[in-house]
């Protein structure tokens, strides 16, 4: 069998790709061998007697299994965590989530009627000020609010 690494060099030029990846078909080495033009070549190609292996890339499954089990709380060990805990959970994204749900429950119980608009003023400037932990010490101490209020 005689040497076909001409074709393809000058197969990979036509194809737009590295020589590693063209693909001669086993069964057409004869008319391969035979085709000295780029010319020849070329109408290889269009028959399909060669043609351009398909890019080798990286697969993302195992990634993809690992971010499922993260999701629910697995590979997340004391034994992985790298930085402080502030760093993994910054406080001010804690804030930002507490008062939000906060804020929103102060809405619902407006909207709801259970507060008039001066008492959730009140209480929204209250929550701004750290005085509620979550939104249950927030209800918790509006009903000792109310209660005094009777």
């Amino acid at each position: 069998m005689t040497d076909i690494g001409n074709q393809r060099r000058i197969a990979a030029s036509l194809l737009g790709c590295g020589v590693h990846r063209v693909w001669f078909d086993p069964d057409r080495l004869g008319d391969i061998q035979n085709a000295i033009s780029r010319e020849d070549l070329r109408g290889l190609i269009g028959e399909g007697a060669i043609s351009a292996r398909q890019i080798a890339g990286n697969s993302r499954g195992r990634a993809r299994a690992k971010m499922a089990k993260r999701s629910y709380g697995h590979c997340k060990g004391p034994g992985r965590r790298r930085g402080a805990a502030g760093a993994r959970n910054p406080s001010k994204r804690m804030w930002i989530q507490k008062i939000r749900a906060i804020r929103k429950a102060l809405v619902e119980l407006r909207g709801t009627g259970e507060i008039d608009p001066h008492m959730y003023r009140m209480l929204y400037r209250k929550a701004a000020g750290g005085q509620f932990r979550n939104v249950a010490h927030l209800k918790a101490q509006l009903e000792i609010i109310s209660g005094r209020m009777k």
